[in-house]
């Protein structure tokens, strides 16, 4: 015997959970000419890290595409991984809603302090880059 349904707001009315982030998807970039393309581009320098923001061409065009990358200077493996999920999070919270198609974002974490700067001052400082970068843009 199973026990009646409610229906909770924290599910549709179909019985499925809300989707978790917004409907535009973020691709991940994963090659290193795509990287390189960045590093010429736009950047905001942060306390907690840098952001690059290149405009594609025409031809490749598509939604939002982000990058994540921590060099030795960071730590060691396990700060390496710490500053980059935390990267993950802050774009994952913030690029379905603020980013803007056709771009490629890329984060670099820093030494010391992407690791350890609490996240609302990380999440306070991508809006602030974002910010930067797209009043450039237009």
């Amino acid at each position: 015997m199973e026990p009646p349904q409610d229906a909770s707001p924290d599910q549709t009315s179909d019985g499925n959970a809300p989707a978790a982030v917004s409907v535009r998807s973020v691709e991940t970039l994963t090659k290193r000419q795509d990287f390189q393309r960045a590093a010429r581009a736009r950047r905001a320098a942060k306390p907690g890290f840098i952001l690059q923001m290149r405009e594609r061409a025409p031809e490749e065009a598509g939604g939002i595409r982000v990058g994540f990358t921590c060099s030795k200077k960071v730590g060691n493996a396990v700060a390496r991984n710490r500053a980059k999920r935390r990267l993950r999070e802050i774009a994952r919270l913030t690029l379905p809603d603020r980013g803007l198609n056709g771009m490629d974002y890329v984060l670099i974490g820093r030494r010391g302090t992407t690791a350890t700067l609490p996240f609302e001052q990380l999440q306070h400082d991508f809006h602030a880059a974002l910010d930067v970068l797209h009043h450039k843009t237009r």
